[in-house]
């Protein structure tokens, strides 16, 4: 046992006071885990697009004082009641969704949606007793997504970590708990390309390219990137993109400039925009009778999909995917293998690092639209 289990963890955390405005340094307490949760040091935690969307509270009920963060890797402090396979000691990426193993989706092999773990944005304490585990001499903090990993130590459910090789480096693997292993999974597990596809990628930011590296791995003949920056083409060839299609450079439809550029379509489309005229356009730019487009991007609430039905009589597919299908505690581990095995090649996505103390240089990078990742080195 930790010297530090069943006791409250003072520790630092970088605590949103407010929307939008820069995080604060604080001296936090941690209480210790309940049932089924876990206490973990952070060690190496990054920034993502959701945490940048919730912390500028855009179109959300605002949730404050609140600690964000849920791309992480660390090391379990100490365990609650009733939790098995994970013991102090363990290397484990906190996911912002989760795996109970007990809920029909959790046995079937066809969802990854949990439905006791499934993210809850506007849920900010644990489900065990309703009660956040972090405080300010008193005051409750919220929970971000059940994982707040931009604090020191952190409390998380045990379906929501993933155990890992301890010989992974964690300031590497940590940016597979969200956008990575999203874009990853919608090509490898959802679009599913044969080698030598077609295979075109909306949006270039961290998911699409990391769609674009699912894409290079199963051995597409050409990926296809599109976007509205053509700043990003150079960087994309990285992950594998041979070709770039700017739509504001054409006067028709992108859909039907790649279906030009393609014979008549490409086999797999991966929409990673949340734009609903790119989900349009991924859709119908695939080759009828067997193309297939997966939509990942987040649309707006009020958006609607709009097409004609005869590009579903054709025989198009169209796909959604959460997480790239992805199994938390049942995936992600091998996912962290393929990196160990040079398959998947994780530094290419990570674009700065910054100390702890600097968590909002972070913040900066993402805004201005310089960044990937940026790995943030805890205790620094």
């Amino acid at each position: 046992m930790s010297s530090t289990a069943g006791q409250v963890i003072r520790c630092k955390a970088a605590v949103a006071w407010e929307a939008g405005k820069p995080l604060v340094m604080e001296e936090v307490e941690v209480a210790p885990p309940q049932a089924m949760e876990v206490r973990v040091k952070i060690l190496f935690t990054a920034l993502c697009h959701t945490d940048v969307y919730f912390w500028e509270a855009k179109g959300q009920t605002p949730l404050f004082p609140r600690i964000f963060g849920h791309e992480a890797g660390g090391i379990v402090e100490s365990v609650g009641t009733g939790v098995t396979d994970l013991k102090p000691g363990d290397h484990v990426l906190p996911v912002f969704t989760g795996e109970c193993k007990e809920c029909r989706h959790c046995k079937s092999e066809e969802s990854n949606m949990c439905d006791l773990l499934r993210i809850n944005t506007d849920r900010g304490v644990m489900l065990n007793d309703g009660k956040s585990r972090f405080t300010i001499k008193g005051q409750p903090i919220y929970h971000f997504v059940g994982t707040s990993t931009f604090s020191e130590y952190t409390v998380v459910h045990v379906g929501c970590l993933a155990k890992i090789n301890p010989a992974a480096p964690l300031d590497k693997v940590c940016i597979l708990s969200c956008g990575i292993s999203t874009g990853l999974g919608a090509t490898l597990n959802v679009a599913k390309p044969k080698k030598g596809s077609t295979v075109a990628i909306f949006g270039l930011g961290a998911v699409g390219l990391a769609a674009a590296e699912g894409a290079r791995l199963s051995g597409a003949s050409r990926i296809i990137g599109v976007d509205l920056n053509s700043n990003k083409f150079n960087e994309a060839k990285k992950f594998g993109v041979t070709e770039f299609v700017n739509p504001k450079d054409h006067k028709k439809p992108v859909q039907e400039v790649i279906a030009e550029m393609t014979n008549g379509g490409v086999d797999r489309s991966v929409e990673c925009t949340g734009s609903i005229n790119a989900m349009i356009s991924a859709f119908e730019c695939v080759h009828d009778g067997w193309g297939v487009a997966v939509l990942v991007g987040v649309p707006n609430k009020d958006d609607s999909f709009k097409t004609h039905p005869v590009n579903f009589l054709n025989e198009r597919t169209l796909k959604g995917t959460f997480f790239g299908n992805y199994k938390p505690r049942s995936d992600i581990p091998a996912v962290v293998e393929k990196y160990m095995n040079k398959e998947l090649e994780l530094e290419k996505f990570i674009t700065h690092e910054v100390p702890f103390s600097e968590i909002n240089k972070a913040f900066d990078y993402m805004l201005n639209g310089e960044s990937l990742r940026c790995i943030i080195r805890m205790g620094a």
